[in-house]
Formats: C-alpha cells, structure tokens, sequence
C-alpha cells in the first residue's frame, strides 16, 4: 500500500470520517429532509384535493346560482304575465263600463227624444183637429158639429170606433205580446181600449207596448207575434196604389 502511495492510516481515518459523517447527515440531516419532502408532498397533495374541492364547490355554486337565476327569471315572467292579465282585465273592463255608460246615455238620449216627439205629436193632435174642422166649416159653408168632427179624427188617428179597435174586429191572434203601432201618441182612454181589447184576446199575461211611427199617416198597425194586421191609413193608400196600376 505504501509503495502505491496510499497511507492506510489515514485511508481508515478517512473511511471512519465518512462514516460518521454519513451516520451524521443520516441522522440529523436526511432524515429531516425526507421529513420535510414528505411533509411538503402532503401539503401539496391536501392542496391540491383542496383546490379539487374548491372546483368541485365553485362548479356547484354556479349551477346553484344558474338554477336560482333561472327560478327568479321564471317568477318574473310569471308576475309580469300576471300583472299583464290583471292590466288586459281592468282595461277590457274600464273598455266594457265606458260601452255600458255610451250605451246607457244614447238609450236615455233617445228615449228622451221619443219621449219629447211624442209630446209634440200629441200636442199636434189637437191642432190637427182644430184645422181639420175649420177647413171643412169653410169648404161647406156652415158651422159642423164640432164635437162629431173631432170624434172621427180621433177614430182616423187611433183606429177606435165605439169603443171597439177596428183592425182587430175579424182578426183571429194568438200570442204573448203586441205591439200598436199609431201615427200619433194614444191618448190614456184609447190605449186602455186598445189593451182591453188585446189581452182578451191573448190573455192576462200578455204584454202590450205602444209606439208612435208618422209615417204611417193614421189607424194602427197591430204585429202579434209573426203575424201584422196593417189597419194604418199609409197602407191602405199603398192597396189603392197597388190595385190601380
């Protein structure tokens, strides 16, 4: 050995320095080394199952949220439909009311001017008979029975005579209601004739209704039902028409 120049002395030295030394870094340096890695592994390890379950967690949470979006999206649709039906409803019915009222006033509006014509035609009335009676005593020459005359204009406009509705003296009826149609309003008594004579005809539980048309000059003009009994001057003038041509 020491003519290869190795001093074994200290090679054994050497060797026992390496020893110890590594028994030492073994000991006191490795050790807590793999200590440390295992410890650092670990933590990387329960970071990154940490992290897995933050993900896992935020993924949830934006589905929950997209869900609670959605439900909250749903709601407002529905109220908004809601409130949209409500709107629609009170609009449809301000619409339905405002219609009813239109309506309701033009019935009054007419009723009021039916109402006011026929004042004024049964004022008309008397004055008809007055010029009536007047012109005949002047085309004759001398004074009529006043009292008579006015009693046939009153059977020209409201188709009475001696008590007794002429339209309806050979007409077979049968009915529920009727309606009298004259140029001029009745007056009180003639109407009671008219209905008298209607309802037993018809029966007590008739209804009977009054109107007024001009047009159709004088006498009356009776529709029960279906059926019209045409007793009025203007259609009787249209026969003589139609019978002449």
């Amino acid at each position: 050995m020491e003519k290869l120049g190795i001093n074994l002395g200290l090679l054994v030295v050497q060797l026992l320095n390496f020893i110890i030394l590594l028994i030492v870094l073994g000991a006191w340096g490795y050790k807590p080394v793999l200590a440390a890695l295992a410890e650092r592994k670990k933590k990387v390890e329960q970071g990154l199952k940490d992290a897995q379950v933050a993900a896992e967690a935020r993924a949830n949470a934006e589905q929950e949220a997209q869900k609670v979006l959605a439900e909250a999206q749903d709601e407002a649709n529905r109220r908004l439909a809601e409130a949209t039906a409500r709107a629609e409803k009170a609009a449809a019915e301000v619409l339905a009311a405002a219609d009813t009222e239109r309506l309701r006033r033009l019935q009054t509006a007419q009723a009021d001017a039916t109402q006011e014509r026929d004042r004024l035609l049964g004022d008309l009335r008397s004055q008809i008979a007055t010029l009536a009676i007047a012109a005949a005593n002047k085309l004759i020459g001398e004074t009529l029975d006043e009292r008579r005359q006015r009693a046939l204009i009153d059977q020209f406009f409201s188709g009475v005579k001696a008590g007794q509705v002429v339209v309806l003296k050979d007409a077979a009826i049968s009915g529920v209601a009727a309606t009298i149609t004259s140029a001029l309003p009745l007056t009180p008594a003639e109407q009671s004739t008219v209905q008298k004579e209607l309802v037993s005809r018809l029966g007590d539980a008739a209804t009977i209704r009054f109107k007024v048309n001009p047009a159709i000059l004088g006498g009356l003009v009776v529709r029960v039902g279906d059926k019209v009994i045409d007793g009025s001057v203007a259609g009787q003038l249209e026969g003589l028409r139609a019978s002449l041509k």
